[in-house]
């Protein structure tokens, strides 16, 4: 990217940033939680569903299941019942329990600040960690989810080819470190109740003239 380019992009960095800053002054993780553990669970089952969904679902198994050793002890059979409005949920209860385990026999039950480890428990990949590590532990992260893949491309911060890992990085090397974790909520709620995969709000959304969206269906 030349000069121009370069200050271009940084011109519209600074746009998207002011205006997000305006729309979710303080934007938080929507999921329901009390406890770190829970939170790694409540992302791990939000894969290929929606926070709402898991949010009506964790408060039961939590207070079914109180603690990592109950949920380890728990019946799959019994954590499917109670998670199955989420879809999925064959393979996700395995995984609650599973996790539950891990904390317990190699944690001590306390949920590990360790990027490689969290990595590897079933159902957990980058972006699950990088929720859980910026949520509970400061860490500066920007998770991609549906979300915030969707919006980076319609504002031209990544290319339509790139796959989650080349949004990250490309977020990552545009916004200051100080501000990805805040940046990944706001695009996560911009997503989620402006930007929309369908019918998104359009008409009042000051980034209208930098959208891909907006070229498209002229």
């Amino acid at each position: 990217m030349n000069t121009i380019g370069l200050r271009i992009m940084k011109n519209r960095v600074e746009e998207i940033g002011n205006y997000l800053d305006k729309l979710f002054p303080n934007p938080k993780c929507e999921l329901i939680y009390h406890k770190d553990y829970e939170l790694l669970i409540a992302v791990m089952l939000s894969a290929q569903t929606t926070d709402k969904r898991v949010n009506m679902v964790t408060p039961i198994l939590f207070k079914i299941y109180p603690t990592l050793e109950q949920l380890m002890h728990a019946k799959v059979e019994d954590i499917q019942e109670i998670i199955k409005p989420i879809g999925t949920y064959h393979r996700k209860a395995q995984y609650v329990i599973d996790i539950a385990k891990r904390l317990v026999e190699e944690c001590n039950g306390v949920l590990p600040n360790n990027r490689e480890l969290l990595e590897t428990f079933p159902g957990v990949g980058r972006k699950t960690v990088n929720v859980v590590l910026s949520n509970i532990y400061d860490v500066p992260a920007i998770a991609v989810d549906t979300h915030v893949n969707r919006v980076s491309k319609r504002l031209g911060l990544a290319k339509d080819v790139d796959d989650v890992l080349e949004v990250e990085k490309k977020l990552m090397k545009k916004f200051p470190k100080s501000t990805w974790s805040k940046r990944h909520h706001q695009f996560v709620l911009f997503g989620r109740y402006y930007c929309k995969a369908i019918c998104p709000e359009c008409k009042n959304c000051a980034l209208l003239e930098i959208c891909k969206e907006k070229k498209k269906k002229v």
